[in-house]
């Protein structure tokens, strides 16, 4: 019997699928209360929350839920 091997593409589609809606909703936050910043200020703000949400929430969560569906 073979062992069932962790799916990067599979991995990388739900993790793609968590990020756009968390990015999504911090640019809606952010722009309009950023209006005069430079892009690259912006982006300083929201990659932190962006990155510390996904290592401490989302892909915790997507290991734990999606664990049969990323092993195959």
């Amino acid at each position: 019997m073979s062992d069932p091997r962790f799916s990067r593409v599979r991995f990388t589609i739900a993790a793609v699928l968590a990020a756009y809606p968390l990015v999504t909703a911090l640019l809606y936050l952010v722009l309009p209360l950023t209006p005069e910043w430079p892009l690259w200020q912006k982006s300083l703000l929201i990659v932190p929350v962006v990155v510390s949400t996904m290592i401490w929430l989302l892909i915790p969560r997507i290991q734990r839920h999606l664990k049969g569906w990323l092993h195959v």
